[in-house]
């Protein structure tokens, strides 16, 4: 799981950030399930990727409610629009037919009718969803759905009218657990966006114009309004899949804990024992030569790179990676960037 979010993240980061693509990183508040609709021998399936077996959220489900968000926004029901619009105020040429384009549909594609020759690519891509699990396991649900015979319309139950003397049947299926963490990532076909943008309506304003009706900030709203009322993955109308959106200083939280080492917490606590430093003043020994040293003497390859890992997260989220402060912190610094090359 860990290692599918970094290889993730590393190849998020080549991709010209700030300017062709942008991620949002988001709270589980209530348990959070997919695929319920997957053939399973258990009736109840779970969204699993293969071939590692973890859960996650499949990016088209992410386009659905991104889409159903501004959708919403559009239609002016929530309040202000936001920038979305429905209105037809773009075209371009797909063969000989000229097609009308709304924003909507510039970002995420044309939905072509029953019939329709005309079907147009969105500039967004959105990448699966792996959730950063909170404790390393899932959870249990079970829902109990009374009234069968009447639903399914079972004449062996002596009745196919609803009545309260049936037997339920509680069913159990999995959900990732609140607490757990997602980051969404999103990229944009600047290049597409141009061509679908070229030919626009008098007064309409440039997707690539900064302000609200910038590609990046009608995507915020959008996830904004998704968070807040519509929720992600399946069982949304009961409350599952609810999520908030996480500040950088939580991201930052959660970054540390994900890298979270147990020889790098474990070699901490031997330091301030055996030098009797205060946990007011732990930094010291986080920053300092001997966690330094000690993790220059590690053997073990694998945990070296993990235990680096913690380490450089622990500093960056002091801000000292990039700026060590003098002394000491720039020695130890020196040490982790030499060896660990």
């Amino acid at each position: 799981m860990r290692a599918l979010i970094a290889r993730q993240k590393s190849e998020f980061s080549a991709i010209n950030p700030g300017v062709s693509c942008t991620c949002f990183d988001a709270l589980a508040v209530a348990p959070f399930t997919t695929g319920l609709g997957n053939e399973h021998p258990l009736e109840n399936g779970f969204a699993f990727l293969n071939p590692y077996g973890l859960p996650y959220l499949p990016g088209s489900g992410v386009k659905g409610v991104l889409r159903q968000a501004a959708r919403e926004l559009a239609s002016g029901a929530w309040g202000e629009p936001l920038g979305w619009s429905e209105n037809k105020s773009y075209w371009m040429k797909v063969g000989k037919e000229r097609v009308e384009l709304s924003v909507i549909d510039v970002l995420f594609g044309l939905e072509s009718g029953d019939g329709d020759t005309a079907h147009v690519r969105g500039a967004l891509s959105f990448w699966d969803v792996i959730p950063q699990i909170k404790g390393d396991s899932l959870m249990v649900e079970i829902m109990t759905p009374h009234q069968s015979h009447y639903y399914q319309q079972k004449p062996a139950a002596g009745s196919v009218s609803p009545h309260d003397s049936g037997s339920p049947n509680p069913i159990c299926f999995l959900t990732v657990p609140p607490g757990s963490s997602f980051t969404f990532h999103v990229v944009c076909d600047t290049a597409h966006l141009a061509r679908l943008t070229r030919e626009r309506a008098a007064g309409m304003s440039e997707l690539f114009a900064e302000g609200e009706t910038h590609w990046r900030s009608l995507l915020q709203h959008a996830f904004e309004h998704a968070f807040e009322w519509l929720g992600f993955g399946a069982k949304t109308a009961v409350g599952y899949g609810a999520m908030r959106e996480l500040s950088s200083k939580e991201v930052a939280a959660f970054e540390v804990a994900r890298l979270q080492c147990e020889w790098v917490d474990r070699t901490i606590g031997e330091i301030a024992t055996r030098h009797k430093v205060p946990s007011s003043r732990i930094d010291d020994v986080i920053r300092g030569k001997h966690l330094a040293e000690a993790w220059s003497a590690i053997e073990d390859e694998d945990l070296k790179r993990k235990a680096l890992a913690d380490i450089q997260s622990r500093w960056q989220a002091k801000g000292w990676w990039e700026s060590p402060p003098p002394g000491v912190a720039s020695k130890a610094k020196a040490m982790y960037t030499t060896d660990g090359k």
